[in-house]
């Protein structure tokens, strides 16, 4: 399982930097414009995957078992207290911090031991409530989460005559 998982982060790098090239090509102050979208705006979308990764992989790294060393530089990143908040005030924060968090993703994944994805994850909810659940799992809803968000956003550059190119996770898949 865990090479499905280093696809997926390898996925959710490359579809994050072609979601960047697309926002370099907004008009000024086309990415913060309400859109009507569920998380208002392009970056508002985009800030959203920022928070919620950052909540997963603080979330991982409570649970690290001593050989997570990717994960350590996120512990020093604030710790998002709602879903909408503005993680990043402009593409150049974005990005910065995309490409922070989608490194660790991949060093952290690349790390992983088969036996670490049986392990049990405790981890509080947004409002405090204790769960726990198993890694390989909550790998899966990280990753889905990812792209379900990411539809939202190429949605909106589409919106606005932005070509996004191609997002078929089969394009990064390798040959037989």
């Amino acid at each position: 399982m865990r090479d499905h998982f280093a696809l997926l982060a390898d996925y959710n790098r490359w579809m994050n930097a072609s979601l960047h090239v697309a926002a370099l090509r907004l008009p000024e102050g086309g990415l913060a414009e309400p859109r009507g979208a569920f998380f208002g705006s392009i970056l508002g979308t985009l800030n959203h995957l920022v928070v919620a990764d950052t909540i997963w992989l603080q979330r991982f790294a409570g649970n690290d078992p001593g050989h997570w060393r990717a994960l350590r530089p996120l512990a020093d990143l604030p710790v998002p207290r709602r879903l909408d908040e503005a993680a990043c005030a402009d593409l150049h924060a974005w990005w910065e911090r995309r490409q922070l968090l989608d490194q660790a993703i991949a060093d952290w994944i690349a790390a992983l031991q088969p036996h670490d994805l049986e392990r049990a994850i405790a981890y509080r909810n947004m409002a405090g409530q204790p769960h726990g659940r198993r890694l390989s799992h909550l790998l899966l809803h990280f990753f889905n989460h990812q792209a379900h968000h990411r539809g939202q956003a190429t949605t909106l550059f589409h919106q606005l005559g932005v070509d996004v190119g191609p997002t078929d996770l089969l394009l990064r898949l390798p040959a037989a």
